[in-house]
Order: structure tokens, then sequence, then C-alpha cells
């Protein structure tokens, strides 16, 4: 029997600020164009998690009054620290001078990117725009030449062996001329489009880091509102890998930190949730922390890869955009405006083709239209800095961005390729130095049961698990002996656990309950063996202001 269905212009399916701009952006072109937008998060920003320092260009292009609108841009940047993490208690500030231009904020606010993407929904609602929060997209719909017809929702009330429930209500189809995918970092359904019509075909391999954050209250006299501190170096130097950090001072004696972990690190042993502990020690952190109070906890992964990553966008029946693609340019920390921009742009291109009569069809002209904006010449500008810090490391990476970017304005006549993923860097446990984590004080660092309490993670617990094996064997049978099955520590959420039973054999657990839909698992898992799917609409962390 069939499934009850909506028709619609144009499906959109995530409500971030790729697809609110790209919703937005269509009913100002055109109000007959009707358009609604599917969200797996019990409300609109439910899911949303970043920094983050959000340059305006894009939201000044989509509502120059932003302003008297009431957009919750409320603390301008005033003030730039970047320091080089010499060990646990030494650090040199680097001047200004010396920095890429990418990372000063001069005229960039930092927000909370859940409040402005509830506000972004306000202005689409009010423009006419349908929007379902609460509603998983769990399936792409085709038709029958193989373009896309729409999405499907996931089934309610299902339980965990796969029976229907008291609650049962069946999932809707809803159909569109045009369907934008917008999920965010590692789409599943992104995923399942850009192997299907082999999107990828001559990019490099898409790179990621795991983003840890925490939102604490701070004293009065600690706080320093508009302060925006970067780091790179300590902790993650001590076992060769990459990232950095960001301390946000925020209003309301309040400041935003956390810690972006690449996922090409090598030693199994690394525990990026412990290694964001450690952090928080150091004296640049700690000063500012001490006599404060942690009151929000979150995770997800960022796309990094850039332009030589970026898989063709367009397919038959609609585009990947934002960060389902990987529009954020890694070299500013920053992918809000560069989303943003890529639907606005989107939309450009829907409103002329449905304005046509076309349907269903490939939106060929998306690629000249992108190509020609501001966001994709900045992916190019800046094309060398991801590839750079994996080939030279944090510090020598930098140094080349720096001439790269400042001195060349990212003009250099060759573009670097990262071209092994990052599930692949894994090396043997035997090989790696093992990493001796301190326990947390309960003061300024943390076990991940209290963390993920705060990020109000909640799921239906009768429900087929969302995070499945495609062969239940490899965790112990390869990656245990291995790896040290690294999932138990790659995870920042403490979902996947090595037990032992009664007789004293080796259980791996996945407490699917936990999951804060960060999706490190589906990106670092070494033999790719973990597939994460959508759970039940609603399910998962519930974020009040990251």
């Amino acid at each position: 029997m069939a499934r009850e269905s909506m028709e619609y212009d144009v499906v959109i399916v995530g409500a971030g600020p790729s697809g609110l701009a790209a919703a937005c952006r269509l009913r100002q072109l055109n109000s007959e164009i009707s358009v609604c937008v599917v969200e797996k998060g019990s409300e609109v920003g439910a899911h949303i998690l970043s920094g983050a320092v959000l340059e305006p260009r894009a939201l000044e292009e989509l509502f120059p009054d932003w302003k008297e609108r009431g957009a919750p841009l409320n603390t301008k940047v005033t003030e730039d620290n970047i320091y080089v993490m010499r060990n646990a208690s030494k650090a040199i500030k680097v001047p200004s001078l010396f920095a890429p231009k990418t990372m000063h904020n001069h005229g960039n606010y930092i927000v909370s990117l859940g409040n402005v993407c509830r506000w972004l929904s306000e202005q689409a609602e009010t423009l006419g725009v349908e929007i379902f929060p609460g509603f998983a997209a769990a399936e792409v719909i085709y038709n029958d030449n193989g373009s896309v017809k729409g999405i499907a929702t996931g089934d309610m009330g299902v339980s965990a062996n796969g029976e229907h429930k008291d609650s049962y209500m069946e999932g809707m189809e809803l159909h569109g001329k045009y369907t934008l995918f917008a999920e965010g970092c590692r789409g599943h359904l992104g995923k399942e489009l850009i192997a299907k019509f082999d999107l990828a075909k001559d990019k490099d391999p898409q790179h990621y880091g795991l983003g840890i954050k925490e939102i604490w209250k701070i004293p009065a006299e600690q706080h320093k509102e508009g302060l925006v501190v970067h780091s790179a170096g300590w902790p993650l130097d001590e076992s060769k890998s990459a990232g950095g950090s960001f301390l946000y001072h925020i209003e309301d004696n309040q400041v935003a930190l956390g810690l972006i972990v690449d996922l090409s690190y090598s030693n199994p042993h690394v525990s990026p949730y412990d290694e964001f502990q450690r952090y928080k020690h150091h004296p640049v952190v700690s000063q500012y922390l001490e006599g404060g109070e942690r009151i929000s906890y979150g995770a997800r992964a960022i796309v990094k890869g850039g332009l030589q990553s970026l898989p063709k966008m367009s397919f038959p029946g609609g585009l990947l955009i934002g960060d389902d693609a990987g529009t954020l340019n890694f070299a500013k920390i920053k992918g809000s405006h560069t989303a943003m921009k890529s639907g606005m742009v989107a939309a450009e291109v829907l409103a002329v083709a449905l304005g046509n009569g076309h349907a269903n069809d490939e939106l060929d002209d998306y690629a000249e239209a992108y190509q020609a904006s501001w966001a994709y010449k900045e992916l190019h500008m800046q094309r060398n800095f991801g590839p750079a810090q994996h080939k030279w490391g944090n510090i020598i990476g930098s140094a080349f961005a720096f001439i790269d970017i400042n001195i060349f304005n990212g003009l250099l006549p060759f573009t670097l390729r990262d071209k092994k993923p990052d599930h692949a860097q894994m090396l043997p446990a035997k090989d790696c130095k093992t990493i001796d984590y301190p326990k947390p004080d309960g003061v300024l660092s943390f076990d991940k049961p209290s963390s993920v309490f705060l990020s109000n993670t909640n799921h239906e617990e009768d429900q087929p698990c969302h995070l499945t094996l495609r062969d239940a064997d490899i965790p112990l049978r390869h990656n245990l002996p291995l790896f040290d099955e690294p999932a138990q520590r790659y995870c920042p959420a403490g979902v996947y656990e090595v037990l032992e039973d009664a007789n004293g054999d080796k259980v791996f657990q996945i407490n699917g309950q936990n999951c804060v839909h960060c999706k490190t698992c589906d990106i670092k898992d070494p033999t790719q063996n973990i597939l994460w799917v959508v759970p039940e609409g609603g399910g998962g962390p519930n974020y009040p202001n990251m």
C-alpha cells in the first residue's frame, strides 16, 4: 500500500543555515513557490552545534535589515588572540601580524548558531515556508527514470525487534519538483546520493574534524565580552595529532569553548573527548573557567576537505548544499556564511528553473552560478590550508598558510592534494604510544556520562538501533586485536564499549541512547563498518544555545 504523500515545488532536508537560507530566498524571489523544510531535531536548532563566530556577509545579503528584525547577533568580536600551546603550562602568543588573515575576525559576531537558525526559521515561516521539525528524512524517493522525486520520513512507533507498537505511525513521502539536501556534515542521504550519482569522481576524499564544545558561566571579573581565543599545539601534538581550540566570550558572563580534533589522527589510543578535558587545564584556558559552572555540552563532526573534496553538487532532481556537500572554509574555521550562500545560489537557480516549467531534471546551471559566487572564490583562495595542515602539521602548515594567503592571496600556481581518507590513517595499536589520560576532577574536567546528560540527549529506547554494523563480528574479530577497538575512544558520548560477559568473553556494546549525532563513528571506523542512519524523528540531543 502506498504511503501518504504531499506535493511541493521544493523539498528541503535540514533546517540548518543552508537549508533555511535557501527556503527564505526562494520565497523572496517568488512567493508562489511552495517550499517545505523537514528537520530531524525536536525543534529547529536542537541539533545545531558550532563554535561559532559568524561572518555576516551572507546574512546581510539575505536580510539587509537583520538588525531591525532582531537577529540574535549580540556579541561583536572585540579582540583576537592566537596561542601556540608549548606544553601543559606554557604557551606563546602569536602576534596578529603573523597570523593568517583568515583568522582575523574584525566585523564578525560570536553567536549561538542554534539561535540564529531558530531566528531564520521564524523569517522563513513569515515568508510562507512550511517547516516540519521532529520528522527525520529516512530515505530518498526516486522516479522511474532514476531522478530524485523527494524523501520519505521515517516510520514512528517501531519496536527494537521491528514490530509495530500501539504508537505506530507510517512515514510520509514529501515529493518535490526539486529536493535540496542540507543535512550538514556527513549527511546520511547526501552520502547515498554522492555514491549513487558518482558525484565525488576525480575528487579528493572528504576530510573531517570532530568538534567538542562546552558553554560555561564564569565569574564577571574573568569575563571579557567579545574576546576570541584560538590555539594549536598541546595537548594534541603529544600524540602527533592535528587540530585546534577555541574560546569565545559571549554575552551574560558566558564562554563557549571547544577542541577540534582532526580525524586524520593515526594513534588509535587517542580519545578526542579526553584531549578536550586536558586542554581545559592549561593556564591560558583555566584562568577564565576557575570558579565557573559548566552548563552545556555537545559534539559534532565538521567537514574540512575544502575545494579539492567538494563533490559535484547537482544531480537529476536536486542539489547538495552547505556541509552536506562540504562548503565549510576550514582556513577560517567558519562554514555558516558559505553554507548560507550555497543555499541562496541554489534558490536563485531553482527559481529560474521552476519559472521555466522544469521539474526533476539536473540543474546544470548551478555549478556555474556557484563558481561565480564569492563563496566559491573564498574556498579557492584558501584551498591549500587544510592539505598543508595534514602534510606538515599545525605549526609549519600555518606558516605555509601565512605565505599562501597573506602574501600571495591564494594565487600560488599549484593546489595541494590529500588523497588518503581519514579512516585509513589509523596505525596498529601495538605500533603507537598508549595514552594515560588523567581522571576528571569534577571541577574543570568531567566524565562522559555527566557530559551527555548536559546535552539533553534522548531517544525512544524501544526502537531499532540507528547505529548499524555491516558485519557484527568486525569490532571484536578485527578492530579489537589490531586497533584496540578505537570506537570506545573516538566516540565523545560513550556509545561504544568493549565489555566482558559472565563467562569472561568480550562483548561489543552499542549504547545508542547516548548518541549525540556527531557522525564520528560513521567517519572514523577503520573498516567503515559502522553505518549511521536516522533514529525516530525528535531523537538525539536538544541543544538550547549551542
